[in-house]
């Protein structure tokens, strides 16, 4: 089985992302196996604090373990904005193949700090690290920012000598989170460029990248919910980021929320009288594989890498 080191410097060579799908719940994650599957795609399998405390630690670990034997594809377990050392390290013990440490809300130095303290813990276990230089404006799970604050190439170089991170998530425009733009997205290629030049080894991590497709957001709203002005980042864009760029990880979160739940919805409202829970989750899950086999094959070009 393919490493995920090896996906580091593959993704890279030949032009494609690998999918950092975001599960909170039994059938979010097995959505996003059948689709991982249907395409044969890698995938990193994220889970942010809000969805380990949510799930529990040791069930995730154990889901995880069951889906990576059935499916048989490369899957890596991935702990999503971590904030504290003690939460990397927590994961780094239970199993996670890699960790997250967003210390960007910190000071530069103090960013590379923790940042340095999570890399020497993780390395001696065979843990990669992704940490975040940048601020991405938006709300998702316990991460939250007004404005954002676009990484600095100059520094860039400099972070990743200092820390030793394996991967470097950076602000060049997305947001995280439903509500991403009043306009068009605007994505700073110029200053992604930069980066590049100045880290042309380093793969790069994209996060509040969905596209925030409109018919569930339009489906939710039909059946009883709320969300309105959502709008996400082109597919076409996130398509030149995976293909063009230095860009190893594509993160999604927000798309697979909507589309669970606006399958959840539109199931219970056709079928009323109905109080099996399992008949709207297979749903869901079928609904989030579609999801996932799409962005694997349309945006990615994942297909066929497992």
């Amino acid at each position: 089985m393919k490493t995920l080191r090896f996906y580091l410097d593959d993704c890279l060579k030949k032009g494609y992302a690998i999918g950092g799908y975001n599960f909170s719940n039994y059938e979010s994650l097995r959505g996003i196996c059948e689709g991982c599957k249907q395409t044969n795609s890698p995938a990193l399998l994220c889970v942010s604090e809000g969805a380990l405390s949510y799930l529990g630690e040791k069930f995730v670990v154990n889901m995880y373990e069951s889906v990576k034997k059935e499916y048989k594809i490369p899957l890596f377990l991935h702990l999503d904005h971590g904030k504290s050392f003690e939460v990397c390290k927590k994961a780094i013990d239970a199993g996670f193949e890699s960790v997250m440490i967003d210390a960007s809300a910190l000071a530069y130095e103090e960013n590379v700090k923790l940042t340095k303290k999570v890399v020497d813990y993780a390395h001696k276990k065979g843990v990669i690290v992704e940490a975040e230089l940048g601020v991405l404006a938006g709300i998702e799970d316990n991460v939250k920012a007004k404005k954002n604050r676009f990484t600095d190439p100059a520094l860039a170089k400099s972070f990743v000598e200092k820390t030793g991170c394996d991967t470097l998530a950076v602000a060049v425009g997305t947001s995280h989170g439903a509500y991403k733009f009043k306009g068009k997205a605007k994505i700073h290629f110029d200053i992604l460029s930069e980066i590049e030049k100045a880290i042309p080894s380093t793969p790069l991590v994209m996060h509040g990248a969905s596209s925030v497709p409109q018919k569930y957001v339009k489906s939710i709203n039909q059946y009883g919910g709320n969300i309105q002005g959502a709008r996400g980042t082109s597919e076409s864009i996130l398509h030149e980021l995976a293909t063009a760029h230095n860009v190893y990880k594509i993160n999604t979160d927000t798309d697979i929320r909507l589309c669970y739940m606006a399958s959840i919805r539109k199931n219970l409202t056709d079928n009323p009288s109905n109080f099996d829970m399992r008949k709207p989750g297979k749903v869901a899950i079928s609904e989030i594989a579609k999801l996932v086999a799409q962005k694997n094959e349309k945006v990615l070009n994942s297909q066929n890498k497992g």
